[in-house]
């Protein structure tokens, strides 16, 4: 990797910064931006009915602003905004916030979008970055600020001429803040504040975003208090942030952001959004319960929250995600299990209220889950244990014959090496054992041919001990036929016994698994095996040749 292409960001020259000290006491004003931020980054963006149950699950877990949309630049945003506004479907106290560029039909569309709405807040925005007024609009700073006051204005005039009690509520923000000089940054929102005159009774939003994370937190925190200190404006504005995680460093940047000064934090559930996504509001909300701050957002049924989020957007929510993925309050290692355990107890003997367990940093209960401890898998363990792992972590669903069998494979590894299994090690004893039993025969290649409506024919190639030979054979069907041909060649008479299939889940790049039971004719015995494969009839053929070669080697 090529080192030398970058250069480190400049940080903020910041004398005698007093974040570092401060303490966070409370949570900031919340500001959804699901339905618009983390709309626009779906593949398939969010339809109406979507758009409305994710906006009623919004209202209903606490938020009070939620940024709806877009208006002028969609169609769709546009329709959503009126369909609300239009069929009272908005709460009395909820506002609704809009983006809108510094562009004078672009603005009236936008106040057309929202008539008529009690709560409106009206996010006007300009990029102000270095970078993008060098490459992308080419103009210097005073055309910057004359674009954003320009905009200012034409929303100032049409208010102190709107006649429809709405209660308007401006916001700016200097898009990509965080690659912008502080200085003209304070700047160009002072032009602005100028305009609209906020007072404290009125106060006006200037949200800095973190468009892209180009800093450490501790830098995007100076540029925060730079700004809290150096506007003229301070007492008469919500200083609001909106963080992006292209360094994965979002939440620490919001928190730290706050320390700084900020009062407000805009962003969405689960941290969706455009590349790596924005600050997840979930994420930072719990992290104030953890210290003993009401977030005031309630996501004490996160499985719900799981549910309507991937249901609405197509996401999903990784099983590590922080407080909310579905292995995060589960335990693998015997000594967690056993500190968790004695903590709960602990509680239990003191009755406590205050939550103190080792390695759970919150109830689980807080958020509709429960503590999960994982099985782990020794010479003690029963089917039932083995068969839990191998459907949990891959996927794979064993027939009570497989489990059985499997169980006594189990046994003869802990017993041997006289230590448990963790899960990852069960997969690749049962992988080994029963799918990778590739000699002496393995499977090169094959084809069916319809003899009839039910007959089949197949011709296939394989490997005997690596040299390829070439068999075929007629039944009732692709494996009927396949057996008999096998059969043939290798003189050996084997029919199935049993046999299932599904789809994996995780463990491996293929999609099904196989598995299969044949019966020796010879003396009605019975092996097992398994095959993996994207396609089911290859990995029922892999299956059988599993099942031949454990039966030979008997």
């Amino acid at each position: 990797m090529n080192s030398r292409k970058y250069q480190k960001f400049p940080e903020v020259e910041l004398e005698n910064r007093k974040w570092p000290s401060n303490k966070m006491t409370k949570a900031p004003i919340w500001c959804s931006v699901d339905l618009r931020d983390g709309n626009q980054a779906l593949e398939v963006p969010m339809n109406l009915d979507q758009k409305l149950e994710f906006f009623e699950y919004l209202t209903e877990i606490g938020f009070k602003t939620i940024e709806i949309g877009f208006p002028a630049a969609s169609e769709t945003d546009y329709n959503f905004c009126r369909h609300l506004i239009d069929n009272d479907l908005i709460p009395d106290d909820v506002a609704i916030q809009v983006l809108t560029q510094s562009r004078s039909h672009i603005i009236d569309k936008t106040m057309d979008a929202v008539y008529g709405a009690k709560n409106v807040v009206i996010h006007l925005y300009n990029s102000t970055s270095t970078l993008q007024r060098d490459v992308v609009f080419d103009f210097g700073k005073k055309e910057c600020i004359d674009l954003a006051v320009e905009g200012a204005k034409m929303i100032k005039d049409y208010i102190d001429q709107d006649q429809s009690g709405t209660n308007w509520i401006l916001e700016y923000s200097p898009e990509s803040y965080s690659s912008t000089e502080p200085d003209f940054a304070v700047e160009i929102c002072d032009a602005v504040l100028d305009v609209w005159q906020p007072s404290k009774e009125n106060k006006a939003i200037i949200n800095l975003p973190e468009t892209v994370e180009y800093t450490m937190p501790n830098v995007y925190a100076d540029m925060i208090e730079y700004f809290c200190t150096h506007t003229k404006w301070r007492d008469e504005i919500i200083v609001s942030l909106h963080t992006h995680n292209d360094r994965g460093t979002a939440v620490a940047s919001s928190e730290l952001g706050i320390l700084a000064g900020a009062d407000r934090v805009e962003g969405t559930l689960f941290g969706n959004g455009e590349r790596t996504g924005n600050v997840d509001i979930i994420t930072l909300a719990i992290n104030m319960l953890m210290h003993g701050i009401d977030p005031g957002l309630d996501f004490s049924n996160i499985n719900r929250c799981i549910d309507i989020y991937e249901e609405c957007t197509g996401m999903k929510v990784p099983p590590r995600h922080p407080w909310a993925g579905k292995l995060v309050f589960t335990a693998f290692s015997g000594s967690h299990q056993d500190a968790i355990n004695k903590g709960k107890k602990k509680m239990q003997e003191r009755s406590s209220e205050v939550w103190a367990v080792p390695y759970l940093p919150i109830d689980p209960a807080d958020v509709g889950r429960d503590y999960e401890p994982i099985i782990r898998i020794n010479s003690q363990s029963g089917r039932g244990g083995v068969a839990y792992v191998l459907e949990t972590y891959f996927g794979i669903i064993l027939p009570k014959s497989f489990q059985r069998d499997f169980l006594n494979v189990i046994k003869q590894e802990t017993d041997t090496n006289e230590t448990e299994l963790l899960p990852q090690q069960v997969f690749e004893l049962f992988d080994d054992n029963y799918i990778n039993v590739l000699a002496p025969y393995g499977l090169e290649s094959f084809t069916e041919h319809a003899i009839g409506d039910k007959r089949s024919e197949v011709e296939a190639v394989i490997s005997v001990n690596g040299k390829k030979e070439n068999i075929s054979g007629k039944g009732n069907g692709l494996l009927d036929a396949f057996v008999n041909g096998f059969s043939e060649y290798t003189g050996i008479a084997f029919s199935i016994n049993m046999y299932s299939e599904h789809a994996m889940k995780s463990g491996t790049d293929s999609a099904a698994i196989t598995y299969i039971e044949i019966r020796r004719k010879s003396d009605d015995k019975i092996f097992l095996g398994a095959g993996v494969s994207s396609s089911v009839t290859k990995s029922s053929v892999r299956a059988i040749i599993s099942a031949f070669n454990r039966m030979i080697k008997e």
